[in-house]
């Protein structure tokens, strides 16, 4: 049969399971390419199957977070490690961008290309960093990683808000805190390619993160809910990774964060001064 006529979530169903990275992206790049032309439909809204599981390499090895190697800068064994970390980040992006699409299939057709748009350019930060990594002498798999990213999936796996809440808005806009203080220390190390490919992945994100404000604010919306409080609740009752400054503010501010919480962001970095390390 033509994959171009399964539904929405069997094709989202078909790239979550590919174990292959080369061919997961090509999945889906695939499946965004034929969703633009709105030849694929979006067929029922009931959840066929839990994916507990998305597909990843084989070789690739999960340890606890405490257990993934140091990353220096100032080695090639270091570097080869951020960057292998951070083309995971990007692997488990795609994963978390596909599951929103297929685990909330009632949620309206914006909501869905949204989403899938946020693959395609997961997808595409992956491939720039796993060529990366290949001139480096290093492939992807080639040292251990975490699955902490889907873990929280698989805790927000009952709630398009609560996954809204706790994904883009926590862990991808840790992502742009973090950006500025990696590639500050990769000038030191005269990675001028990674610095780019970073420029790039930070200028998507947050995007992202403003897609993911944006559903955010509208589940809220729909629910009489306001966002502020709601957000702290659910960051107090889902034990969702702490908000460490520092905080790139300026980002976030174009990511769609209100000016509320901004201001309450910087007086957490007024609180909790930046670690040292």
């Amino acid at each position: 049969m033509d994959g171009s006529t399964l539904t929405l979530r069997a094709r989202v169903r078909a790239c979550l399971r590919m174990c292959d990275a080369a061919q997961k992206v090509a999945c889906v790049h695939s499946l965004y390419a034929d969703w633009q032309t709105e030849s694929v439909p979006l067929g029922d809204a009931m959840l066929a199957e839990n994916i507990d599981q998305p597909g990843q390499p084989p070789g690739l090895v999960l340890v606890p977070p405490r257990q993934v190697p140091r990353r220096r800068m100032d080695t090639l064994a270091g570097r080869a490690a951020l960057v292998h970390a951070l083309a995971h980040i990007e692997f488990n992006a795609i994963n978390l961008a596909l599951d929103a699409v297929y685990r909330f299939p009632a949620m309206p057709r914006e909501y869905h290309s949204d989403w899938l748009r946020v693959a395609d350019e997961e997808a595409q930060h992956f491939s720039l960093l796993a060529a990366h990594l290949r001139s480096l002498g290093k492939a992807y798999g080639d040292f251990p990683a975490h699955n902490g990213l889907w873990d929280m999936a698989l805790k927000t796996a009952h709630d398009p808000l609560v996954r809204m809440a706790l994904v883009p808005r926590v862990l991808e806009a840790r992502g742009l805190d973090a950006t500025p203080l990696i590639a500050a220390k990769l000038h030191a190390a005269n990675d001028a390619n990674l610095i780019e490919i970073l420029a790039r992945i930070e200028r998507d994100e947050i995007g992202h993160v403003a897609i993911g404000n944006r559903w955010y604010g509208w589940l809220c919306s729909q629910r009489g809910l306001d966002p502020s409080a709601t957000f702290r609740q659910l960051l107090a009752e889902y034990d969702a990774p702490p908000l460490r400054p520092p905080f790139n503010l300026q980002a976030r501010r174009r990511a769609g964060f209100g000016e509320d919480e901004l201001a309450w962001l910087a007086s957490l970095q007024v609180l909790q001064p930046e670690r040292g390390g």
